[in-house]
């Protein structure tokens, strides 16, 4: 297949988690024989912490605005056998609207945010996506599976509406023999919605062992936290850094956010880049998690400070190994890149069987 994504971003990993998705995506893709070519929307934040300028396994591409967009990929877009428009796309709306003007192949909207994105049209905010635009598409792929694909076809009029969940690079992500620095960790964007929970869960924690030592590693993190003296800050990893950072923690702490909790079935990537790494998880809880990873088997789940503290006094090396090593083998089986590529590609070329037909 030729396929054309329009995405937030391929070549910076700064403050988003949809860089990393989309490497392991089209990589797999480029793997299995399809042609891709990924449009990315140049803007001063990415270009400043761009960790893959360049792709060997598709053509990257940057463009200033709309009107350079539409002067120079028009004829791709046309010849396309499926383009994808992600979430997130600056002037998303716009952008919508020309693709499904242009595209003859199949059209498919990729939603890395659904909970976010739903809960933002049911306020009438269309910052990158619209009720029309939705309506327009032959596909919506979504982060969040379970009963939220019906809710979207139902409410929004898109024919197929299918789950697309994250995954990992399970050769890049994978369990590393460093030394052990932390008891437990979290790596994540800063957001207001995580952050209570991130207190409850790692910061009370550390201050109950002062101790042991902790980490939290992200960016834009207010600089007016308080932070505890035994929990390290790092501002930004890079993708390449996330399997060492795992490695160096006892447990990672796995936070959602408020909307994706409400949707249920919403996996992060994060959840599976720490479990491919053999790190055990401790995470906050949400309907679907069981059907992911099995609690207390492949994953641990803490509702508070005294489940946390239990966990880290009562789980000996023996115990932490096992969880771990199983998340690890549950992930290898489903979650990995090559896997989800396969998804899509499925996915697609039904799609574009319907459209053609």
């Amino acid at each position: 297949l030729r396929i054309v994504i329009l995405g937030l971003s391929i070549t910076s990993s700064w403050g988003n988690g949809h860089a990393t998705t989309y490497r392991g995506l089209v990589r797999e893709l480029a793997a299995r024989g399809h042609e891709v070519l990924f449009l990315e929307r140049d803007v001063p934040w990415y270009a400043k912490h761009r960790d893959l300028p360049e792709a060997e396994w598709c053509r990257v591409r940057l463009y200033r605005d709309l009107a350079e967009l539409r002067r120079g990929w028009a004829g791709e877009v046309a010849a396309a056998d499926a383009v994808v428009l992600g979430s997130y796309v600056p002037e998303g709306v716009e952008v919508a609207r020309w693709l499904l003007a242009t595209a003859k192949g199949a059209k498919a909207f990729y939603d890395i945010d659904t909970p976010v994105t739903l809960e933002k049209l049911s306020r009438g905010d269309h910052e990158y996506i619209d009720p029309e635009a939705i309506a327009g598409f032959d596909l919506y792929l979504s982060f969040t599976g379970g009963p939220t694909l019906r809710r979207i076809e139902r409410a929004y009029g898109v024919p197929r509406a299918r789950a697309l969940y994250c995954s990992v690079d399970a050769d890049v992500y994978r369990p590393l023999d460093v030394p052990r620095r932390w008891a437990m960790g979290y790596l994540g964007t800063w957001s207001a919605d995580r952050q209570p929970k991130v207190d409850a869960l790692l910061v009370e924690p550390a201050k109950q062992l002062p101790e042991a030592r902790f980490v939290v590693a992200g960016p834009q993190y207010p600089p007016d936290i308080a932070w505890p003296a035994n929990v390290a800050r790092v501002p930004h990893l890079a993708p390449p850094e996330h399997p060492a950072f795992y490695a160096a923690q006892g447990f990672t702490l796995n936070v959602t956010r408020a909307a994706m909790v409400e949707a249920g079935w919403s996996p992060s990537v994060r959840l599976f880049e720490a479990a491919a790494c053999g790190t055990p998880i401790v995470s906050d809880r949400w309907a679907g998690l069981d059907e992911i990873f099995r609690p207390e088997e492949e994953i641990l789940l803490a509702d508070g400070p005294a489940d946390v503290l239990a966990i880290l006094a009562g789980t000996d090396e023996a115990g932490r190994a096992r969880i771990g090593a199983a998340a690890r083998a549950r992930v290898l089986e489903a979650h990995t890149a090559q896997a989800r590529a396969a998804e899509l590609e499925a996915h697609l070329q039904r799609t574009e069987d319907r459209t053609r037909s």
